[in-house]
């Protein structure tokens, strides 16, 4: 009755398994708080650098592409924050509940031991019938029986003073939890709050997004064009790069061993960095995949894209993803000026540039400038960026590094 069979520290060590054990399924599925923190910053920089981009294309005062593709990056970023946001918020829950069981289990081992200190101080009264401890001790009849109630009044007093401390412990953990309760509900109203803002702003998003389509639906004949002529520049790119690299094939069989060992290196170096590609742009987006996409607006048509469309800010510069060797540079009507870069077997290309930094034959490390891009009559700023291996089209983002 004196001594409890399990201290505060030991009860919160079994609760604490005891909630892993019963929740460990659900918590292994979930993302922990700072991965889903991280993922609200990438979010929110995305939602940043989209909008920026949206300001560029709404200088023209006219629904383009361009700004469809600013608003779906937004959505879609938007999107990603809220989701991350209902995560962080469930995992609050969790953790609030994990609290509150803890809290009650606290409040039960309080209420037990005041129950039990109370019964202590009772019955310490009833077998002393009101005497004093003096009397207690000097009435016994033997010595070995006045020693006998001697250490049992040590004891007695030892036990008291750790109940009263267990009080005092448990008292003390009690309040603490139902602060950290406190806390965890404040940061669950706070991100209720910007949850509810994100929805709003994600609202008026798809409001204007559903206008730009409406108005672009009206320019299907125009769009048709635009569709039209951009395969047609593709397809003079494509024929200009098999060119290419039909005589840089040619060249290499003419290498020395030692050169053609060089260029075996360089492909390898370039193999290694498969998905760790540094961007061509520092801020921007992938507004048009690689291969067969749906139109963005008109129904039932297909756009082949040979290699990606990196929406960014007007006038980025635009670098190197890797170390290489500039083989071409030159002007390709409807993609602007166009430099090509050769590493080993593989080629970077990139399109639509509006000033070149780079001359054939010179040398390019890794970030180096190769110029700027072009921004388009609808304030629409894009660059085209391709990876091939010799004659195969490869998907660039496969290559670049995950933003």
């Amino acid at each position: 009755m004196f001594h409890r069979n399990m201290s505060v520290n030991k009860l919160l060590r079994v609760l604490f398994w005891c909630i892993l054990i019963v929740s460990g399924t659900v918590v292994s599925a979930q993302k922990t708080k700072s991965q889903l923190e991280k993922e609200k910053r990438e979010n929110l920089s995305k939602i940043a650098e989209a909008e920026k981009i949206l300001n560029d294309t709404e200088s023209e005062k006219k629904a383009t592409i361009g700004q469809l593709r600013a608003i779906n990056q937004q959505i879609s970023a938007r999107e990603g924050l809220i989701n991350s946001l209902n995560q962080e918020i469930g995992l609050l829950d969790g953790e609030i509940t994990d609290l509150n069981i803890i809290v009650s289990a606290l409040q039960n081992d309080l209420k037990k031991l005041k129950a039990e200190y109370a019964a202590m101080i009772y019955s310490s009264y009833k077998a002393n019938h009101g005497y004093s401890q003096l009397t207690f001790l000097f009435s016994a009849s033997t010595f070995n029986q006045l020693f006998m109630r001697l250490k049992y009044l040590e004891q007695y007093s030892d036990a008291r003073k750790i109940q009263a401390q267990q009080i005092e412990e448990v008292s003390r953990e009690l309040d603490g939890q139902r602060n950290e309760v406190q806390i965890k509900r404040a940061e669950q109203q706070t991100l209720l709050d910007q949850q509810l803002a994100e929805n709003r702003k994600l609202i008026r998003l798809k409001s204007k997004q559903s206008s730009i389509v409406q108005e672009l639906t009206k320019k299907e004949k125009e769009l048709k064009k635009e569709l039209a002529e951009r395969k047609q520049a593709l397809d003079r790119l494509d024929k200009l790069i098999a060119e290419i690299v039909r005589k840089e094939l040619e060249r290499s069989k003419t290498l020395s061993s030692k050169a053609l060992a060089d260029e075996e290196e360089m492909s390898a170096t370039f193999e290694q960095m498969k998905n760790k590609l540094s961007w061509p742009v520092t801020s921007g987006f992938v507004s048009s995949k690689f291969g067969k996409q749906p139109h963005p607006v008109l129904k039932g048509i297909t756009v082949d894209n040979r290699g990606v469309e990196i929406q960014t800010e007007k006038d980025s510069p635009v670098k190197s993803v890797h170390q290489g060797k500039v083989i071409t540079v030159a002007f390709a009507p409807g993609m602007n000026n166009v430099v090509m870069v050769q590493h080993g077997e593989y080629f970077t290309l990139y399109a639509r540039l509006k000033e070149v930094h780079v001359k054939k034959g010179s040398i390019v490390g890794k970030d180096d400038l190769i110029g700027t891009v072009y921004t388009d009559n609808s304030g629409v700023t894009e660059v085209h960026f391709e990876v091939w291996k010799n004659f195969a089209k490869l998907d660039p983002e496969k290559w670049l590094s995950p933003k």
